[in-house]
Protein backbone atom coordinates (compact mmCIF):
# COMPACT_ATOMS: atom_id res chain seq x y z
CA UNK A 1 0.00 0.00 0.00
CA UNK A 2 1.47 3.47 -0.59
CA UNK A 3 2.12 6.71 1.55
CA UNK A 4 -0.44 8.18 -0.34
CA UNK A 5 -3.58 6.32 -0.50
CA UNK A 6 -3.25 3.93 2.72
CA UNK A 7 -4.16 4.32 6.18
CA UNK A 8 -0.14 5.36 7.26
CA UNK A 9 -0.39 8.77 5.26
CA UNK A 10 -0.22 10.87 8.74
CA UNK A 11 2.35 9.10 10.55
CA UNK A 12 5.04 11.56 11.50
CA UNK A 13 2.60 14.35 10.74
CA UNK A 14 2.72 17.54 13.13
CA UNK A 15 0.81 17.18 16.52
CA UNK A 16 -0.46 21.24 17.30
CA UNK A 17 -2.61 20.46 20.03
CA UNK A 18 0.34 20.08 23.09
CA UNK A 19 -0.92 17.80 25.21
CA UNK A 20 -1.73 18.26 29.07
CA UNK A 21 -0.50 14.85 31.16
CA UNK A 22 1.97 11.89 29.76
CA UNK A 23 -1.04 9.77 29.28
CA UNK A 24 -2.52 12.12 26.92
CA UNK A 25 0.44 12.78 25.04
CA UNK A 26 0.86 8.62 25.01
CA UNK A 27 -2.48 8.19 23.43
CA UNK A 28 -2.03 11.55 21.23
CA UNK A 29 0.90 9.89 19.78
CA UNK A 30 -0.16 6.02 19.73
CA UNK A 31 -3.60 7.48 17.38
CA UNK A 32 -1.10 9.50 15.18
CA UNK A 33 0.48 5.74 14.25
CA UNK A 34 3.24 5.70 17.03
CA UNK A 35 1.75 2.41 17.93
CA UNK A 36 5.13 0.82 19.83
CA UNK A 37 6.17 1.56 23.31
CA UNK A 38 10.23 1.30 23.14
CA UNK A 39 12.48 1.08 25.77
CA UNK A 40 16.36 1.63 25.97
CA UNK A 41 18.12 -1.40 26.16
CA UNK A 42 22.28 -1.02 25.92
CA UNK A 43 21.52 1.79 23.16
CA UNK A 44 19.32 0.85 21.22
CA UNK A 45 15.73 1.09 21.26
CA UNK A 46 14.05 -2.08 21.68
CA UNK A 47 10.20 -3.32 21.45
CA UNK A 48 8.60 -6.55 21.52
CA UNK A 49 7.87 -6.96 17.74
CA UNK A 50 10.82 -5.84 15.95
CA UNK A 51 14.60 -5.99 16.09
CA UNK A 52 16.42 -2.77 18.01
CA UNK A 53 17.33 0.13 16.58
CA UNK A 54 20.65 1.67 17.68
CA UNK A 55 20.22 4.46 19.32
CA UNK A 56 22.11 6.83 16.30
CA UNK A 57 19.54 5.33 13.60
CA UNK A 58 16.67 6.61 15.46
CA UNK A 59 14.62 10.05 14.02
CA UNK A 60 12.64 11.58 16.68
CA UNK A 61 9.49 13.27 14.83
CA UNK A 62 7.46 14.44 18.41
CA UNK A 63 8.59 15.97 21.65
CA UNK A 64 6.60 16.69 24.87
CA UNK A 65 8.22 17.63 28.04
CA UNK A 66 6.32 17.60 31.39
CA UNK A 67 7.77 19.90 34.31
CA UNK A 68 6.01 19.03 37.63
CA UNK A 69 4.46 22.22 38.97
CA UNK A 70 5.96 21.70 42.09
CA UNK A 71 8.03 19.01 42.06
CA UNK A 72 11.37 18.61 39.92
CA UNK A 73 10.89 14.35 40.43
CA UNK A 74 7.17 15.05 38.23
CA UNK A 75 9.87 16.24 35.06
CA UNK A 76 8.88 13.72 32.05
CA UNK A 77 10.03 14.13 28.50
CA UNK A 78 7.84 11.65 25.86
CA UNK A 79 9.30 11.17 22.47
CA UNK A 80 7.41 10.00 19.41
CA UNK A 81 10.51 8.33 16.98
CA UNK A 82 10.83 6.32 14.10
CA UNK A 83 13.21 3.84 13.40
CA UNK A 84 13.86 4.67 9.42
CA UNK A 85 15.08 1.03 8.69
CA UNK A 86 11.91 -1.13 9.85
CA UNK A 87 9.31 2.05 9.74
CA UNK A 88 8.32 1.67 12.88
CA UNK A 89 6.98 4.40 15.02
CA UNK A 90 6.32 4.21 18.45
CA UNK A 91 7.09 6.26 21.65
CA UNK A 92 9.74 6.57 24.42
CA UNK A 93 8.63 8.07 27.73
CA UNK A 94 11.55 8.99 30.46
CA UNK A 95 11.76 10.87 33.98
CA UNK A 96 14.48 13.54 32.89
CA UNK A 97 16.84 16.16 35.48
CA UNK A 98 17.20 14.91 38.81
CA UNK A 99 14.72 12.05 38.48
CA UNK A 100 16.77 10.81 35.23
CA UNK A 101 18.62 7.37 35.21
CA UNK A 102 21.91 8.44 33.85
CA UNK A 103 23.09 5.82 31.42
CA UNK A 104 19.16 6.73 30.05
CA UNK A 105 19.51 10.65 30.29
CA UNK A 106 22.85 10.48 28.10
CA UNK A 107 20.98 8.99 24.99
CA UNK A 108 17.73 10.91 25.35
CA UNK A 109 20.33 13.74 25.23
CA UNK A 110 21.41 12.34 21.92
CA UNK A 111 17.94 11.59 21.03
CA UNK A 112 16.40 15.38 21.57
CA UNK A 113 20.02 17.06 20.00
CA UNK A 114 19.59 15.29 17.36
CA UNK A 115 15.53 15.33 16.45
CA UNK A 116 12.93 18.02 16.31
Amino acid sequence: MDSASGPDRNLGARIDAAPATVTEALGVLHRHGYVEDFDLVDGALTCQRHDPCPVRDVVVEQVFRFEGPSDPGDEMIVFGVLDPISGVRGTLAAAYGAAADPDLYEHLSDLHRRGV
